[in-house]
């Protein structure tokens, strides 16, 4: 495969994964404090352990790049400054370092089950403390009460979510070329 043939494979997968998640923010549940329950992270997870440190990082950016500009690819179709800007923007842009450490953690620990489920932890995780801080900032409310809302709820889905992740990216592996 030539350099420049490699570069579009590339460009394609990663813009395959910009819908992705863009797909799975819409099977979502909604919550009545405002943050719905989706499956965007595990397209997110995939997206870091499939596509490495640089393009999965970067179809976490054309995602957040599109969602700006008013694509309604967030959960309930929403789009635009006000989507990002809003409560659970920081958990949006969380995507992006989500997958980019997810990959560099996969990278440096293997993709064996246990070392994908920890870098997934690790990158769900950052996603939670920026996530949970930016809605704090906005809606003005405390520690206990915004994990309430905003993290506790939704850890059974994650585990599921990160298991469910780990294996897909390991059976992935064994009939998909290496990028």
């Amino acid at each position: 495969m030539t350099k420049s043939s490699e570069n579009v494979r590339r460009m394609v997968l990663c813009a395959m994964f910009t819908a992705l998640v863009a797909v799975c923010s819409q099977i979502a549940v909604p919550m009545p404090w405002g943050v719905p329950i989706n499956l965007a992270l595990f397209a997110v997870y995939m997206a870091g352990t499939m596509l490495g440190p640089v393009w999965g990082t970067a179809s976490q950016v054309v995602f957040i790049a599109l969602a700006a500009i008013g694509v309604p690819v967030l959960a309930n179709f929403q789009g635009g400054p006000s989507a990002i800007f809003g409560k659970t923007g920081g958990y949006a842009i969380g995507y992006i370092l989500t997958a980019l450490l997810t990959a560099l953690l996969t990278k440096a620990l293997g993709r064996k089950f246990w070392s994908l489920c920890v870098a997934m932890v690790v990158g769900c995780a950052v996603c939670y403390v920026l996530g949970t801080i930016w809605f704090m900032v906005l809606t003005g409310l405390d520690l206990p009460t915004s994990l309430t809302y905003c993290v506790i709820p939704y850890l059974p889905g994650d585990v599921i979510k990160i298991a469910l992740a780990s294996l897909l990216t390991i059976q992935l592996d064994k009939r998909m070329p290496k990028i």
